[in-house]
């Protein structure tokens, strides 16, 4: 767990109070829901599937929620970039968290485990 505090804990402000603020957000959508680190960033997994992360465009400069499987989604702020399976949502350090929305594509993501049962 030190080194998921410490994560947490040495990024840079605004980034740091946007993590920490994504990681509860995250977190109250579900008691089977784990925060755990992986590849150096914070993941957060449902009942031991790794479903979403946390992390920073190096290029844009942003925040991001990365959604593993993101090609489910269909949503026009969800960016693919390079990646087959995963999508991102950028998320504007100078403007206040979208809570619906953010909410919302983590519901949706969660539905995916909970149905593959």
């Amino acid at each position: 767990m030190k080194q998921l505090d410490d994560f947490y804990l040495n990024q840079e402000e605004p980034i740091k109070g946007i993590f920490l603020a994504l990681k509860e957000i995250i977190l109250k959508q579900d008691s089977n829901i784990t925060n755990v680190l992986k590849y150096g960033m914070p993941f957060f997994c449902y009942k031991g599937k790794m479903f979403c992360y946390l992390w920073f465009h190096k290029k844009l400069k942003q925040p991001y929620i990365g959604i593993v499987e993101g090609k489910s989604f269909e949503e026009p702020f969800l960016i693919q970039e390079k990646r087959s399976r995963m999508k991102i949502m950028l998320l504007n350090p100078d403007e206040d968290l979208p809570l619906e929305i953010i909410e919302n594509v983590i519901q949706k993501a969660l539905k995916l485990y909970i149905n593959d049962k």
